[in-house]
């Protein structure tokens, strides 16, 4: 694993940016050989769509993306209870920086 990817301090964590995490979490994702998506500009895509979408071998994963204070939406709230009905099963998150032991469990 990149020596990047090595996991902040917990108090760091608490004071990451949602940009700075969500880059965190598409290294990591790149480092293990997931295929990802990100849409960069959505302001003329439906609100509330996830903030990643990853697959690998036959895992479909979309995750929303928050800061420790950060809050999911009506919008997004909406699209996760969705996705997270469908079958066959796929994973559905909402990560926060706090979850990075999680993510990496998951994604590696």
């Amino acid at each position: 694993m990149s020596s990047r990817l090595i996991l902040p301090h917990r108090r760091l964590r608490d004071r990451m940016s949602e940009e700075a995490f969500q880059q965190w979490v598409i290294e990591l994702a790149r480092v293990c050989g997931w295929r990802y998506y990100h849409t960069r500009y959505s302001k003329r895509s439906p609100s509330g769509f996830p903030d990643l979408v990853l697959v690998r071998n036959g895992l479909l994963i979309f995750a929303e993306l928050k800061s420790e204070k950060g809050r999911v939406t009506t919008d997004q709230q909406d699209w996760l209870d969705e996705l997270d009905d469908v079958v066959p099963v796929i994973a559905v998150f909402v990560w926060r920086p706090s979850d990075m032991e999680q993510i990496a469990r998951v994604l590696t």
